[in-house]
């Protein structure tokens, strides 16, 4: 038995993501109870302080923000911040929702206030998985990302802790022109300490996120591949975020995969488990319901965050609020509001990503292309696949700003 089984043998199982009707219930949610963090992380989303804002939602409004989270569907919830560890009643809140029946990780920051203790702790308040981020492979590149000395060897602490103390960890890259080099390093530390999911985040340029930190749309295309080769190996699942058009490389890689087996046998495989089913929380699993059927979490599709003061926002890069759930149900912001409506209507799409015949179980990154246009209907700028529709039509996406080079090649994904 792989430790990554071991870790999770205890852990409840994922809702059926076939069953969650998206329209009506988020499939993952994430809850900012904090912007305060020690670190000053280049990319942070969340431009995080460090001091604690005196606006935050109290342990009572979150409660009834867990309840509502519940009466919605239950669905995955991922506690987030700044540093989760600031807030005094994290404890609380986590034993909180795991009574009512979440599931719940969290992510802390690699500072001292996540001690072996308070990593006890909050595994018996019932956190299932602990997300950790790891930016380089070694401390320099860490750390300079990090923007905090000795974060790197604080993050190895951390990982050796949850490991002896047989709890699920999540190892967390934000792929960018400073890293790209090292992911094949990272992915090896990742399986040495038992990570169960590397998840692979794509730099959205929004916080301190920069455009010129932004991998090419043409290496976002190769650390694809390279992704979907190591998910083949890898003791651990594979992962990405913001980076909804992996889908369709594992789609169309799976896809050439039993072409080629079909030619070796002489028949087209009727196995359902070659079948694969991915959402954008990374989550996937087979069936025999092919693509028509798939379908994938995206921005306010599957997918909700609130911040750390109420503000209830299609995801962490797409921070557009739609409401406050101090002044509205989050029930109904979710499911009525004008933002999240058309982010769960495809046909609104444009450009490249209306006419794409993977749109529906992709739709680009809807943050990422905010980001770079200000339309977050407009196409995805880092995708480098243009349909037959759209050639036809003439219809491209968006350019998308270039650094003036990146210095490092990414890692091959295949001969």
């Amino acid at each position: 038995m792989r430790y990554s089984e071991k870790a999770d043998q205890d852990t409840p199982p994922k809702p059926s993501l076939a069953a969650v009707d998206f329209d009506r219930t988020p499939f993952t949610l994430a809850w900012e109870v904090t912007r305060a963090c020690a670190l000053k992380c280049v990319h942070c989303r969340a431009e995080a302080q460090p001091k604690r804002d005196p606006r935050e939602l109290s342990t009572e409004e979150g409660f009834r923000l867990i309840d509502r989270f519940v009466e919605i569907g239950g669905p995955i919830l991922i506690i987030t911040g700044g540093d989760p560890m600031m807030r005094p009643d994290l404890f609380e809140l986590i034993r909180y929702a795991s009574d009512a029946g979440l599931r719940v990780a969290f992510s802390p920051s690699a500072t001292s206030l996540v001690t072996r203790q308070r990593l006890r702790k909050a595994s018996d308040a019932g956190i299932s998985r602990t997300h950790i981020s790891l930016d380089g492979a070694t401390a320099e590149s860490h750390d300079s990302f990090r923007q905090s000395p000795g974060s790197f060897r604080r993050t190895m602490e951390i990982m050796n802790d949850l490991r002896d103390l047989g709890m699920s960890l999540q190892i967390g890259t934000t792929v960018s022109r400073y890293n790209l080099h090292e992911l094949d390093q990272i992915a090896d530390i990742a399986a040495r300490y038992g990570a169960v999911m590397f998840n692979v985040f794509f730099l959205v340029p929004t916080g301190r996120g920069s455009h010129d930190d932004v991998i090419s749309p043409e290496e976002h295309e190769q650390v694809f591949h390279w992704m979907y080769d190591l998910s083949k190996t890898a003791p651990f699942d594979v992962r990405s975020t913001a980076a909804q058009h992996y889908r369709r490389v594992v789609i169309q890689r799976r896809q050439q995969e039993q072409a080629e087996a079909a030619r070796g046998q002489g028949a087209a495989s009727t196995d359902p488990a070659d079948s694969i089913y991915l959402t954008g929380a990374g989550y996937s699993f087979a069936d025999g319901l092919g693509q028509s059927a798939m379908k994938g979490v995206n921005d306010g599709n599957g997918f909700a965050f609130v911040s750390h003061i109420g503000d209830v926002y299609p995801s962490g890069f797409l921070q557009l609020p739609a409401g406050n759930v101090r002044r509205q149900s989050f029930v109904d912001i979710y499911r009525h509001s004008p933002l999240f409506r058309d982010l769960r209507d495809y046909s609104k799409l444009k450009g490249k990503c209306g006419l794409c015949d993977f749109r529906d179980v992709c739709g680009g990154s809807r943050a990422r292309a905010f980001g770079v246009t200000g339309d977050y209907l407009e196409s995805e700028p880092y995708c480098v696949y243009v349909s037959p529709a759209a050639r036809e039509a003439g219809v491209g996406a968006p350019a998308p700003p270039r650094p003036a080079g990146s210095p490092y090649a990414p890692p091959t994904a295949r001969d």
